[in-house]
């Protein structure tokens, strides 16, 4: 549970519903493939790969070796991209190109290749807010727009939040301090469970009937 982060996962997910709601009209089976893409791309596989490359204590300790973190990233990212190859071929070619720009952020940011140049907060905004978004669009219409591009902007800024919210939070926990951490706390689950209850909106407002 601890290597999930399920709040942050369920805010991602959160993006690709939100995007994938702004089509004229909804395919629910590309609806279902973009959030089990984005879960075992981003809530398995990235997670693992952070652990692998990240210099910080995780939630979960020591639980996992090193070579257990590479299976566990290497089966979700097989799992993900066997779905996302499928829909590239079948329906949404220009799925591709975010496709590959996220498999470049899975590893560059996650293992902090390039001496961490790509591990910033724009980058993960970038790669954790704006791409889901526009993920879960372009494998309904196999375009973009401008409202798309506009509302994901809007959601990589949201996730800039976070993750502004999130690098405090966690070095309050390591030191043992308490003066501060209701606050950012409060952020944090406001943020991810604000993003969850407006992707459970527009799916009540988009669903038939």
């Amino acid at each position: 549970m601890g290597l999930l982060f399920l709040p942050y996962t369920g805010m991602v997910l959160g993006f690709t519903v939100i995007g994938a709601m702004l089509a004229t009209s909804i395919l629910w089976e590309r609806v279902a493939a973009i959030l089990l893409i984005y879960f075992f791309g981003l809530g398995i596989a990235a997670h693992a790969l952070d652990a692998i490359g990240g210099k910080g204590v995780k939630p979960w300790g020591q639980h996992f070796s090193k070579k257990q973190l590479w299976v566990v990233a290497i089966t979700g990212l097989t799992v993900s991209y066997t779905i996302g190859i499928y829909y590239i071929l079948t329906a949404a070619p220009n799925l591709l190109g975010i496709a590959v720009l996220e498999g470049f952020f899975v590893f560059a940011y996650n293992l902090e290749l390039f001496g961490g140049k790509f591990h910033t907060d724009t980058w993960f905004s970038v790669s954790w807010g704006v791409l889901p978004t526009l993920a879960g669009f372009v494998i309904q219409t196999n375009r973009l727009s401008l409202s798309s591009l506009a509302i994901s902007g809007a959601m990589g800024l949201i996730s800039l939040v976070e993750i502004n919210a999130s690098r405090p939070y966690k070095e309050i926990k390591r030191r043992g301090g308490t003066d501060s951490l209701p606050y950012y706390e409060t952020i944090l689950k406001s943020v991810s469970l604000g993003v969850i209850l407006l992707a459970c909106g527009m799916v009540l407002w988009r669903l038939p009937g």
